[in-house]
C-alpha cells in the first residue's frame, strides 16, 4: 500500500525516514516494469527518536512523544519539559537528537542558558523548535485554505 501511495499521489519526490527506504526503493524498481520514465526521487532521512526513554522513533499514536508541525508553542514546550534527558547522558537522549538534527543544521548554534547550578539545555531546544516552527503556525492562521485544511487533518485524526 505505501509503494502504491506514490503512484496514487503522483509523487516526484518521496522524502521519508530511513525505515521507508525500501518501500521507496519498491517505487522506483516497479517503474521499470511499468516502463515509466520519470522514476521518483528519493530523499530518505534520519529518523527522530520519540521524546520519552526508549522510543526508538516518534509515534502518531503517542502525541506527546512528538512535536507536530501544527503544535503550538505552549504544546512544544511542555513535551519537551517533559522529555526523557538526563545529564551527561548521551546514548539515547531525544533532546541531543533534535539538537543535532534539526537546531544546529537550521541555526548553526545553541545557546544555552547557564543558572548557578546547572545548565538546562531544555528551554533553549523549546526556543529553537518555536522559532522553526512559527512561519507554519502563521501560515496555518493566515491562509483560509490550510487552516481549513489542518482542522480536516485534526478532525481525522480524533477519530482514528
Amino acid at each position: 500500500m505505501q509503494c502504491a501511495d506514490i503512484f496514487f499521489l503522483k509523487a516526484d519526490i518521496c522524502q521519508l525516514g530511513m525505515d521507508q527506504r525500501k518501500v521507496n526503493v519498491l517505487a522506483r524498481e516497479y517503474c521499470d516494469d511499468i516502463k515509466r520514465r520519470n522514476k521518483p526521487i528519493i530523499l530518505s532521512h534520519h529518523m527522530l527518536p520519540g521524546l520519552q526513554q526508549g522510543q526508538e522513533k516518534m509515534s502518531k499514536s503517542d502525541p506527546s512523544s512528538s512535536i507536530f508541525m501544527e503544535d503550538e508553542e505552549a504544546e512544544v514546550n511542555v513535551k519537551i519539559k517533559k522529555a526523557y534527558c538526563p545529564p551527561m547522558v548521551v546514548e539515547g537522549n531525544p533532546c541531543l537528537e533534535y539538537i543535532k538534527y534539526l537546531i544546529l543544521p537550521w541555526f548553526n548554534e545553541l545557546t544555552v542558558e547557564r543558572s548557578a547550578e546547572n545548565a538546562d539545555l531544555k528551554p533553549a531546544l523549546s526556543k529553537a523548535l518555536n522559532k522553526i516552527l512559527e512561519p507554519v503556525r502563521e501560515h496555518f492562521k493566515k491562509d483560509s485554505n490550510a487552516k481549513d485544511l489542518l482542522k480536516r487533518v485534526k478532525a481525522y485524526r480524533l477519530t482514528k
